[in-house]
């Protein structure tokens, strides 16, 4: 019997929710839910997350507290990624105000950025000094994995871009993210560029595509088939529900369906084993929720008409044998499960809550205090969370906040300067 030749090299998902897609313009999320968000993907098997911003004050108190979770063994085996700007001091910052052992390093490599941005202060020599410079540092202070980011990789002069990375991996980075920052690149070009720099520097690739064009999975997909085919990891940047700057990132569900189902990819190139799309239909509507932003009927995956037939001609199809119309079954993203809505009276907690009603809440969650001090203590954490979110607390946020009372209180806390 002949052997099936599986792939050497693999595709991970760094996922960027709590990085990029909190920059979605007039949106955000609070520190419980960035927290949640990472509980989340960890569960789901997500290699990476880029929790948040090490250098920025209002971040310090919620990024020690999810690196406390790490410690605790709450957090794993999922590796929380800081991001700072690809200069000395923004690492010097990360490494003093907070505990971050993984940092990306960005930096602007398109002649369109540097005379546009930087107008004259920095020419491309000047980039590959800070950001080797930057490399260098995040060595000496100790920084476990770090990426070098190229922003605008897909309009940066590719010879220019293979010299960048190389002089990354001199100065001891360990993958390179090329960066499709406007949605420019289509899954054509970013595979020949994408092949280029990673046959030339030998460095894993990351990809971190935009979806201005509309070709975000696409693009995503085949960088990462490129970077596979010169013989180097991939990690593919994602954001759930496709949140992000302007046109938003690569949906984290579309990206991995996209890996093991299409014709291209599946049993030909090799997704991380630990993810598990069974999480995924919890994941979009937590996300939906904490973000305020109503999941599309035509989402990829979950969608409420993701499964939903009615011509007449497919239903037959469907009817016969459901393989006639789907490529997947919904069961595996974890969809099926009933959703229970309170239809009659209904007590919750909030930032006004009482004890009575505060314990009530909690029975039916099954979460049992050892005593009235230890319930007055989470209901006060309660309130705080209600005013933090201004949105009602999730099951998965009250338990949460019962299970870790100390690191809630930490997220909580912002003390301006």
């Amino acid at each position: 019997m002949k052997k099936e030749n599986k792939p050497k090299n693999i595709i991970r998902i760094v996922d960027v929710t709590n990085r990029d897609g909190v920059q979605t313009s007039k949106l955000g999320l609070a520190k419980l839910q960035k927290t949640m968000m990472n509980m989340f993907l960890n569960e789901m098997g997500v290699y990476q997350s880029e929790f948040g911003f090490p250098v920025t004050n209002h971040e310090t108190n919620y990024i020690n507290a999810n690196l406390e979770l790490v410690r605790m063994g709450a957090l794993k085996p999922i590796i929380l990624e800081g991001w700072v700007r690809a200069i000395k001091d923004d690492v010097i910052k990360a490494a003093k105000m907070t505990n971050v052992k993984d940092l990306n390093l960005s930096i602007s490599t398109s002649d369109q950025m540097i005379q546009g941005k930087f107008k004259g202060k920095y020419g491309r020599k000047d980039i590959v000094r800070l950001m080797v410079e930057a490399v260098k540092t995040a060595k000496k202070k100790g920084i476990r994995t770090i990426g070098v980011n190229a922003e605008d990789a897909s309009r940066t002069d590719l010879d220019y871009l293979v010299e960048f990375a190389l002089a990354a991996k001199h100065a001891g980075a360990d993958r390179i993210r090329y960066c499709d920052t406007l949605g420019y690149d289509d899954p054509f070009s970013i595979y020949d560029r994408v092949a280029t720099v990673a046959e030339s520097c030998r460095l894993p690739m990351e990809l971190h595509c935009h979806n201005d064009l509309g070709m975000v999975v696409a693009c995503s997909v085949s960088g990462a088939k490129a970077a596979i085919d010169a013989g180097v990891d991939a990690y593919i940047n994602t954001c759930v529900n496709g949140m992000g700057e302007r046109a938003g990132n690569a949906d984290l569900v579309s990206v991995i369906l996209a890996v093991k189902y299409s014709s291209g990819f599946r049993k030909k190139y090799a997704l991380d084993e630990r993810i598990d799309l069974s999480c995924a239909w919890r994941v979009g509507k937590y996300a939906s929720y904490a973000f305020g932003v109503p999941i599309p009927i035509n989402q990829v995956g979950i969608g409420s008409n993701a499964f939903s037939h009615e011509s007449g001609i497919h239903a037959d199809g469907y009817l016969k044998d459901k393989k006639n119309y789907e490529l997947y079954d919904y069961k595996v993203l974890g969809r099926g499960e009933p959703d229970i809505i309170e239809t009659g009276a209904n007590i919750t907690v909030g930032e006004y809550s009482g004890i009575k009603g505060f314990r009530n809440v909690y029975d039916k969650l099954e979460v049992k205090f050892k005593n009235d001090e230890e319930a007055t203590r989470i209901l006060e954490l309660v309130r705080y969370a209600n005013v933090h979110t201004q949105k009602p607390l999730t099951r998965e946020e009250l338990v949460f906040i019962a299970k870790y009372p100390d690191i809630a209180k930490n997220i909580f806390t912002m003390t301006p300067k």
